[in-house]
């Protein structure tokens, strides 16, 4: 397959993607929601092992496209549904990927970046690399991407990366738990081939049981979970708070919030 906003290599049983945008940091747009799922599909198709996640340029994801963001403002409820849906798409579709996957995240991963970096089975970053869920900065609600870092961190930790917004860098992710191991600029690539080498000598059945094993259970749970999760997400965009926000974001500017 062809593709405009990511690239896929194969070589020795695995799969690259790479987000290949990095005039834009590698921002999500609509179009590498699409390309990105596309993917995901090639990949589970063919022969690939293990998926390596990575960005091109200097950083790993920016989070949403600013044009995508514009776009935003006075879409209607249905339009708010379905977009929430797909960007839910993506995420259950790495989280729920059969066979092992690996980030290796070269820069910022912020908002949705830290989304898709933290929902692969191991995560590689450089010392560099910095978080965030960042969206109530700015007027969203982080409602997706809140039903799996609870999982992940527990609440505690949760209530603090998601109501403040904060940037973290990558010490503070490998202590809570988010990061598998934290590697140089230099070495980043070859430790994720090194990993997904010492994946590929098991048993790919045993992985994708294990796998299937790990994603099924809760499962019922998360689905209730996604779904309440999609009506806020829906729902903040008929705010005025949230139109304050994308645009005062747009403009540079401190937003003035009216609680609306």
């Amino acid at each position: 397959m062809n593709y405009q906003t990511l690239q896929l290599s194969f070589e020795s049983g695995i799969a690259t993607v790479t987000l290949s945008r990095p005039d834009k940091r590698n921002a999500i747009s609509y179009e590498l929601i699409a390309e990105l799922l596309r993917a995901l599909d090639e990949v589970t198709n063919s022969s690939a092992r293990v998926l390596i996640l990575t960005g091109a340029g200097k950083a790993f994801c920016s989070g949403m496209d600013l044009e995508n963001l514009k776009s935003l403002i006075g879409r209607s409820p249905e339009q708010n549904m379905e977009d929430t849906r797909t960007m839910l798409s993506l995420f259950r579709g790495f989280y729920e990927f059969p066979k092992p996957t690996i980030a290796a995240v070269n820069g910022a991963a912020i908002a949705g970046g830290t989304g898709l970096a933290l929902l692969c089975d191991f995560t590689l970053a450089v010392p560099e690399a910095r978080f965030g869920y960042t969206e109530v900065r700015i007027g969203f609600v982080p409602a997706i991407v809140a039903t799996f870092l609870l999982r992940q961190v527990g609440e505690k930790i949760a209530r603090d990366l998601l109501l403040t917004g904060r940037i973290f860098d990558a010490e503070e992710a490998l202590r809570i738990g988010l990061l598998t191991q934290i590697v140089s600029q230099e070495k980043l690539m070859d430790r994720a081939r090194e990993l997904a080498a010492h994946l590929i000598e098991s048993s790919p059945l045993s992985l994708t049981y294990t796998k299937r094993l790990l994603t099924e259970h809760g499962r019922a749970e998360l689905d209730a979970q996604v779904e309440a999760a999609i009506r806020e997400n829906a729902g903040i965009r008929a705010t005025t708070d949230f139109r304050e926000g994308i645009t005062s974001f747009l403009e540079k500017r401190k937003p003035n919030w009216t609680g609306r």
